[in-house]
């Protein structure tokens, strides 16, 4: 008669986590020489080749650096190669710059976006063009400039408060950076 095994779970099933085997579990090591970390980053060996090194992160980091696509090729067949990957996988090199959330490369919050809108810049504008930009359009709506007109102080406004809202946010990242 078989003895029968104790658990840690006094008897109560539900407190056995999920996947609570006992065995060990199989980890791929990195294939670079004198590694230890786990291997999960997967490099061809050579071109056109199924066999594949398994690397850790920082070991295929320094593998691709090395990698050259145009290899073995002459300028003219090197850019031939070229203009034929721009052709075929042209939507990748679009989806970098057109994120799917908008414009910008989401660093900015949505007040400095209306900010930059009231302004008139890009997204990715810089705080001297910022200062530029609000610098043109106050001289043009400024109080003293157009004395009572409701039109131009409400302007004046909007550009003094777009113009403070980007230098706050720009006085936060360098706080933080």
């Amino acid at each position: 008669m078989s003895k029968a095994r104790r658990s840690n779970d006094w008897g109560f099933p539900r407190w056995r986590g999920y996947g609570s085997g006992r065995e060990a579990t199989q980890v791929r090591l990195c294939d670079r020489h004198g590694c230890s970390d786990a291997g999960d980053c997967p490099a061809p060996k050579s071109p056109n080749s199924p066999e594949r090194w398994y690397f850790c992160q920082k070991h295929a980091g320094e593998y691709n650096a090395g990698w050259d696509y145009f290899a073995g090729l002459d300028a003219e067949e090197a850019a031939q190669r070229e203009s034929q990957e721009n052709a075929d996988n042209s939507g990748y090199k679009e989806a970098a710059h057109y994120g799917w959330g908008g414009s910008g490369d989401g660093t900015r919050s949505r007040d400095e976006m209306r900010a930059l809108e009231v302004l008139g810049l890009d997204p990715d504008a810089d705080i001297e063009a910022v200062k530029k930009a609000w610098r043109s359009k106050a001289k043009e709506v400024h109080p003293d400039v157009r004395p009572n007109d409701p039109e131009a102080a409400k302007a004046f406004q909007s550009f003094q408060l777009a113009y403070e809202v980007l230098r706050q946010a720009e006085e936060r990242r360098e706080w933080r950076g």
